[in-house]
This record gives structure tokens, sequence and C-alpha cells, in this order.
């Protein structure tokens, strides 16, 4: 027999970060919680929860609370159908939902699907933010049910949506094209002059470099982890970088940006993989990231 008490104990750490917090979500105390994990991983023969500030889960770990997420979906389709089975005075779980999505999605278009199903829905979101050509890691290692992903390809045991394409465009302050690009935006002063760069995993500047320069050589950077920071730290003129057209076509308008390229726009497509096994439960926010996509981006499917 599974011990569903501790698995839901292992998933509530996870998700509040403490046993504090998961004993205050089960009104136990937190030694009970602690108690209930650590029987569940000497059962098991493996850690679940890494403690710290907050506890994370290993991979087994987040396998068990994926398990249990998908768990309250069916409870909660349960409770709607045959209400009877809820106990008296028990407030009604939510269950919640882990979806991916890359920082300029979120930053643009994303939570406008998201305010689309929330007003349906009585699910709650965890939304966890990576890099496009990433956020297919979080579907393959189960973390995650769904994700916004520039991987066309079905991830296994997924289904997967077109959305469209997120516009980019090379951008920088008025100021910024004065020092760094007086004769010009050529390759030559494009490796002299520092771009804004989101993290490592951020390859959009050397990919617009390479589709209007057909090169992209080595160049300063700045590193700021921010969409919007990246559009703010433009207009003060600390470097050039690709944005979405969407937070800067007003700028462009009115002059306080520059476009280094007219014309020359970086489409990246995105596509939304669901986990088959969730899939039916999670049309409805599927319809919503569909709908909402075919309103803002470019070469919407649909």
């Amino acid at each position: 027999m599974l011990d569903y008490p501790a698995m839901q104990a292992v998933s509530l750490v996870v998700r509040t970060g403490s046993f504090e917090k998961a004993a205050q979500a089960l009104n136990v105390t937190p030694s009970a919680v602690s108690q209930r994990v650590k029987l569940l991983e000497e059962r098991m023969g493996t850690v679940l929860v890494i403690r710290g500030q907050p506890c994370t889960a290993t991979d087994r770990g987040e396998w068990l609370c994926r398990h249990m997420e998908q768990l309250g979906l069916l409870e909660e389709e349960l409770m709607a159908r045959l209400p009877a089975l809820a106990e008296p005075d028990q407030p009604q779980r939510r269950a919640t939902l882990r979806i991916a999505t890359n920082a300029d999605s979120l930053g643009t278009w994303f939570l406008g699907a998201v305010a689309a199903f929330a007003r349906r829905s009585t699910h709650l979101l965890d939304i966890a933010v990576d890099d496009q050509d990433h956020t297919a890691e979080w579907l393959r290692r189960g973390r995650v049910l769904a994700a916004v992903t520039a991987l066309a390809r079905p991830i296994q045991g997924c289904r997967v949506t077109p959305l469209g394409s997120l516009r980019y465009l090379a951008t920088a302050s008025p100021d910024f094209v004065a020092r760094h690009f007086p004769g010009g935006v050529t390759l030559e002063a494009l490796a002299q002059a520092p771009s804004l760069v989101f993290n490592q995993k951020d390859r959009l500047q050397r990919q617009w470099m390479q589709l209007a320069f057909g090169a992209s050589p080595d160049h300063p950077v700045h590193w700021v982890p921010s969409t919007q920071g990246f559009v703010d730290a433009s207009l003060l003129g600390i470097g050039w970088c690709v944005n979405p057209e969407l937070l800067v076509r007003d700028h462009i308008a009115t002059g306080r940006l520059h476009e280094l390229v007219p014309g020359t726009s970086l489409d990246i497509p995105l596509f939304w993989q669901v986990n088959r096994i969730a899939s039916d439960r999670l049309a409805d926010l599927t319809h919503a990231m569909v709908e909402t996509a075919r309103q803002v981006l470019v070469n919407p499917q649909g």
C-alpha cells in the first residue's frame, strides 16, 4: 500500500519550501511532518527532500511530487462529480498545476493566457521559468505537467501544439548608437559594443548577429537576468540587445530606442507541450494558451 499521508507531506514540504509551512497546511506539528518524510525515505531507501532554505526535492522526490499533483487533479474531478464523498467541514483541496515557460513569454503574453484560464478554473498554478530551449528538460524529468518550449518535436509521453513565434528586435538607445555605431551597425562594431545577456543559456543576441551578418563574434556583455531589466537597460544606454517586439515597439515609435538593423527581426517559434496523462484535464489551459498566442504572436497557428 502506498503511504499517501507521507507522500502528501513530502509534496507539501517541496511546494511550500519548509517543514513548518507544510505542517500548517496539514494542521499537524512540524515534527509530525518530519517523521512522515523520514519514514517514507527509510522505506524507499533514498532521500526525497533536500533540507535547506528552501527545501527542494531530489530527482526521485520530484517524481513523487508529480504523482501527487496528478492525484490531486483526479481527486478534484472526482469530488466535482461525486460531492457526497467530501468529508463534512473539510475545506476543498485545490489542485496545483506545475508548468514551465520562458522568461520573455512570462513578461509578454503568457500571463494573459493564465488569466483567461484562472477565470474559469479552480486550479492553482506553480510557474517555473527557464530558457525556451531548456523548458523541455523540465518535462522530460517529470518536473512539470506542461511547458512553453522552443522544441517542436514531441517529448516522449507528451502532446505538442504549435503556438506561433515570439518576435525579437535588436535595439539600443540613440545615445548608445551614437557612441558605439558612429559609422553604422557593422559586425566589427558589434564585436566591440557591449550587449545584454540574460544568463549563460541566452543565445538570442548571437542568433540575431548570425541572422543579420552571418557571424556572431565574441563581444563584451553585461549580465541582466530580467526581461523588463533588458528594456530598462536598453533605454538607459547600458548595452544593445534583442527585446520582444511586444515590449519595445512603443519605445521605437517614440524614438527612445532605435532598431539596429530595421526589418531584421528574429522570430522564435514556440510550442505548448503537455504530459499525455494530464492532457485531457489541462484542455482548458491548452485552449487559453492557444487563443492568447493567436492574438499576440506572429505566424500564429490555427
